[in-house]
């Protein structure tokens, strides 16, 4: 098939949805179809088979673009939309498939096409509009529930990432042809990192005899990562054999979280790499004693837990439904969102080498028989299939 995908992200950036799309678009193309990708003029550009990445215009400037909604969103999505239709006008396409916002321009162009319509559902949209507290406005909520919902029960499949989503799915439809797809394929990387090349890099970063508590991922408020400094700094009072490594953030939240970190005196026990490419990102995972992910809001999965089953050390995590629909007591540590208790758990597990072995190896064989890339693949391979007849060409 010869597919047109629309994600109104800064395609690639390592963050979430980017990295979501890129490793789907990957897949997509294994199976031996075709991608056009029409996304923001911001990112960096991939070299995947089958891919062909065109970008909306730059508009006023706009050269960066936050996490979650914003309101530089908004003519970025309008260069998008019309980017999208100049594609569709010049080109013949056997699908369309869309992201977040971008699912009403897929649920337009399908109609207007006679095309069939791929949602690839990240988040649910209102509640995007809470989790980064965009707006008060009912009227404003009210509208991205009309467009989820019209999305929802008009696309000819929807493909959720975890399942809080298809929970919301089968809340606005019962009916919808919904297809959980964790965001799995990007931890079996993990598996391809030799063991010098995490060496190098712990020598790179100055950790040699330190046991290295990590964490991967954004630095928004929701990722809980004050709480994790707090708990740092109860851990680095008692032992000074072991140094927290954050890996993620922009500039100025890195900037932010250093100054934080220096305040409650453990400047010394922190190490901040920045974002860094993603083919380093397993890299870094082999690096860990201990896998934190502090999330103190939320319910989606975070991308990051998924290859921290298979990174082979313990996970501590807390104690929230964000966690809780992958994770359970039998391969990591559930704990409150608090400091106190979480910073126990890192001690625990630093402690206890029999323990952590054996949350470690559950972890990894929860991965083989739930997350493999195969299942992956071919939860992938059966959306597509679910299309043929339901819909022809454009053009």
């Amino acid at each position: 098939m010869k597919i047109l995908m629309i994600a109104p992200e800064p395609f690639f950036q390592p963050r979430g949805t980017p990295f979501s799309e890129f490793y789907r678009i990957r897949c997509i193309s294994e199976l031996g179809h075709r991608v056009d990708l029409v996304t923001y003029p911001i990112g960096d550009d991939v070299d995947i088979r089958g891919l062909r990445i065109f970008r909306s215009p730059s508009l006023l400037g706009i050269r960066e673009i936050s996490i979650g909604p914003s309101a530089a969103k908004i003519p970025l999505d309008a260069a998008l939309f019309f980017s999208a239709w100049c594609r569709l006008a010049r080109g013949h396409y056997d699908a369309i498939h869309s992201h977040e916002e971008a699912g009403i321009m897929g649920h337009f162009f399908s109609r207007l096409y006679g095309l069939p319509h791929v949602y690839d559902m990240h988040s649910s949209l209102p509640q995007q509009l809470e989790n980064f507290r965009f707006t008060r406005s009912r009227v404003v909520r009210a509208a991205f529930e009309w467009m989820e919902s019209v999305v929802v029960r008009s696309a000819d499949a929807v493909i959720a990432i975890c399942p809080s989503l298809v929970e919301t799915v089968r809340h606005i439809d019962p009916s919808a042809k919904v297809t959980l797809i964790e965001n799995t394929a990007e931890s079996h990387d993990v598996d391809k990192v030799p063991a010098a090349k995490s060496g190098e890099l712990r020598r790179e970063l100055g950790l040699e005899g330190k046991r290295v508590i990590l964490y991967i991922g954004t630095f928004e408020a929701y990722q809980g990562l004050d709480m994790l400094l707090s708990a740092a700094s109860k851990i680095a009072a008692k032992r000074d054999d072991a140094a927290l490594l954050l890996v993620g953030g922009r500039p100025d939240q890195v900037k932010e979280q250093r100054e934080r970190a220096s305040n409650l005196g453990i400047g010394d026990f922190c190490r901040f790499t920045g974002q860094v490419p993603h083919d380093r990102v397993s890299s870094y995972l082999k690096l860990a004693d201990v896998l934190v992910s502090p999330r103190s809001a939320g319910t989606n999965t975070p991308l990051k837990i998924y290859s921290y089953l298979r990174a082979g050390a313990p996970i501590v995590a807390t104690d929230m439904y964000t966690h809780t629909q992958v994770l359970s007591p039998d391969v990591a540590m559930l704990v409150p969102p608090e400091a106190e208790p979480f910073a126990a758990a890192i001690e625990l597990l630093l402690d206890d080498g029999e323990f952590s072995r054996r949350l470690t190896n559950a972890a990894f064989q929860l991965s083989e028989e739930r997350y493999s890339y195969d299942r992956y693949v071919e939860k992938t391979r059966k959306v597509y299939q679910s299309l043929s007849g339901n819909g022809g060409r454009s053009g």
